[in-house]
């Protein structure tokens, strides 16, 4: 196994994404491909860890870049400002990441017809999103996503399945939000799933998140546990 990494450049409508592409040049022939949306801090090394590890397990992926030119936050109230204007045009967030979308499966190393989508935080309302937009992708994975609907697809049809690993107790997404979700979910016709750990917060995968308190943590059993939800998913979707 040889894992190799490299930037991606792509464009939508004028402003340029970088995004970061992992593979094993050993594997043969057009591969599955997952992208993964980042945080709202953007496209970092947590990512690209996620990156890596998901090409040495066979997949082409892509951390994809929300903001334009590879801009990340450093800190809470940056990333906080970057995110804002997404949150607030859903339309220009669901044109990004299906530009992201794009992108990979226009690479010939990928198997177009195979690709799903991850996305952390921030990232899991992302994901959620390609799926609303009527993205064709097998499957999407929101991990401690936020999971406010989007108000530019009322009534969305979803032809992706959907894996949503959430901590029961992540204040960002109350379970009156993942009852709404499960409810919206149906109406669209998705072939859904959404795993609670409980005595969970936000953030429960990344080892840096150290805030009980703002209710951010790392939990690594959880970790474990959504880790191999997503492989048991990636089976059956990208089979």
């Amino acid at each position: 196994m040889t894992v190799t990494s490299r930037l991606l450049d792509y464009s939508l409508d004028g402003k340029q994404f970088q995004g970061y592409l992992a593979r094993d040049e050993a594997a043969a022939g057009p591969r599955p491909a997952v992208l993964i949306a980042p945080t709202w801090a953007g496209r970092g090394e947590f990512e690209e860890g996620k990156a890596r590890k998901l090409a040495e397990a066979g997949y082409i992926a892509l951390a994809l870049d929300m903001y334009g030119d590879g801009l990340c936050g450093t800190g809470p109230e940056e990333n906080a400002a970057l995110m804002a204007p997404l949150l607030a045009d859903r339309a220009d967030l669901q044109a990004r990441i299906n530009a992201g979308l794009a992108a990979a499966a226009a690479l010939e190393e990928v198997d177009a017809s195979r690709i799903a989508a991850i996305g952390y935080c921030f990232g899991g309302l992302c994901v959620l999103d390609l799926a609303r937009s009527g993205a064709d992708v097998r499957g999407v994975v929101s991990l401690h996503g936020l999971f406010t609907p989007a108000d530019n697809v009322p009534a969305p049809t979803i032809r992706s399945k959907v894996l949503c690993l959430h901590g029961y107790d992540d204040p960002m997404a109350q379970p009156d939000s993942v009852l709404a979700l499960a409810s919206e979910l149906t109406t669209a016709g998705a072939d859904w799933q959404i795993h609670a750990y409980g005595n969970t917060v936000h953030a429960f995968t990344n080892p840096a998140a150290d805030d009980p308190d703002g209710g951010t943590a790392y939990s690594p059993v959880a970790d474990r546990r959504s880790w191999l939800a997503m492989q048991n998913f990636f089976d059956e979707v990208l089979a």
